[in-house]
């Protein structure tokens, strides 16, 4: 006897599934240019921008004009991020309801981590390039405010996303995203970027403060992502590969990954002379035995997402904001492949992170040049709609 092993119902969703908005190319469809449809997963944008001109100055080696070009890149999502929260502040101010509509929407409520974490993207790429234009003073102050504004945003999207989603979503299983993930990140985000500020404190409780709140965001991200990770892989298991406009998401995975090992790098970059011994010391070990082994397996998750996306590519994927999920992820692993370099001194981690890099600037040059086109021609700012799904495999059993 031959049965066919049917998908999950939940398998149908389409764009709306992620809150993902694909370019609408069907012929004479009107092009609107005001921002009802400008989401907060634009603020990917910005993060993607200015996670290039973080992990290009950790580079090793001194390629000329490379810290010159990363400092550009700093100023381009800088004048981004003021840009994009002027448009989404009249987008807040002018269509509320379809604000209020993303907050209730499993699929686009996560993006508010983006918001979080392009204000500390933008902030921490200013104390390591920024300074070069602006001066060291006013760099720090910069930072300072973007730091506290974007942490404080993510401590709070952490929360709220994962409470609307018990008491006012309705979600089903098969709805599973790596969507999910965005709002967990933010505070790992907070936890690499933080001790950037720690030198920069008076000595003392001060210093010692900032640098374990990094550490308990640290946590706090950590333990998180580790309880939705599993729903995000059951749900590929149990229901197949994600919508093909929503394939890239899976990079998302990569955030968490990269951000953690960069984050315990900085610990044991900053803690002497502000922790006393053997605290110290131990952040050492910890950026090695917990950095390796998590960079191994951000490799494993590289090489699967990368396959996946080709499969989908040759199923007629085509571009969508969901792109801009091979940047800032990507980018994560450039910094933890650094950190490794600094504190094992394996040359092998320094060509890795040479090797992400370029993957890195490569990513972004088309998604943000394929981004510019849609938004000039006005593609983008339309209204979205439904993704093509691609049609589920036929499971045959005999018995």
């Amino acid at each position: 006897m031959v049965t066919a092993a049917q998908p999950l119902p939940l398998r149908k969703a389409g764009i709306r599934e992620a809150g993902i908005h694909t370019p609408n190319r069907r012929a004479g469809a009107p092009r609107s240019v005001t921002v009802r449809h400008l989401g907060p997963n634009w603020y990917a944008s910005v993060m993607g921008t200015a996670i290039v001109a973080t992990a290009g100055a950790g580079l090793p080696g001194n390629a000329p004009g490379l810290r010159t070009a990363c400092t550009a890149v700093w100023a381009l999502s800088l004048a981004m991020l003021v840009a994009l929260l002027a448009a989404r502040t009249v987008h807040w101010t002018h269509h509320r309801d379809q604000a209020r509509a993303h907050l209730l929407d499993p699929a686009m409520a996560p993006f508010y981590g983006c918001l979080a974490m392009a204000f500390l993207a933008v902030g921490g790429a200013t104390l390591v390039v920024g300074q070069d234009w602006i001066g060291t003073g006013t760099a720090v102050a910069l930072d300072a405010v973007l730091f506290t504004v974007g942490t404080v945003l993510g401590l709070v999207g952490a929360m709220a996303v994962p409470y609307l989603m018990v008491v006012r979503q309705r979600i089903e299983p098969g709805q599973a995203s790596p969507v999910w993930i965005l709002p967990l990140v933010a505070p790992m985000v907070s936890a690499a970027l933080g001790p950037l500020l720690v030198p920069h404190l008076p000595p003392g409780q001060p210093q010692e403060t900032l640098l374990l709140a990094c550490v308990a965001m640290f946590g706090l991200s950590l333990l998180a992502t580790f309880l939705m990770l599993p729903m995000v892989f059951a749900r590929l298991i149990t229901t197949g590969p994600l919508p093909l406009a929503l394939t890239p998401t899976l990079f998302l995975v990569l955030g968490p990954l990269g951000q953690s090992t960069t984050a315990v790098g900085k610990f044991a970059d900053f803690a002497p002379g502000v922790l006393s011994a053997p605290y110290s010391q131990g952040f050492g070990m910890l950026a090695v035995l917990y950095g390796v082994p998590v960079m191994g397996f951000a490799l494993l998750w590289l090489g699967l997402s990368t396959a996946m996306v080709l499969r989908a590519r040759r199923r007629g994927m085509g571009f969508a904001m969901t792109w801009w999920a091979f940047t800032f992820p990507v980018g994560t692993c450039v910094t933890g492949a650094e950190a490794l370099a600094r504190h094992t001194g394996v040359v092998a981690f320094d060509w890795l992170a040479v090797g992400l890099y370029v993957l890195l600037v490569a990513a972004w040059a088309v998604t943000a040049v394929r981004t510019a086109r849609g938004l000039l021609s006005g593609e983008l700012l339309a209204a979205p709609r439904r993704a093509a799904v691609e049609p589920a495999p036929t499971t045959a059993r005999t018995r």
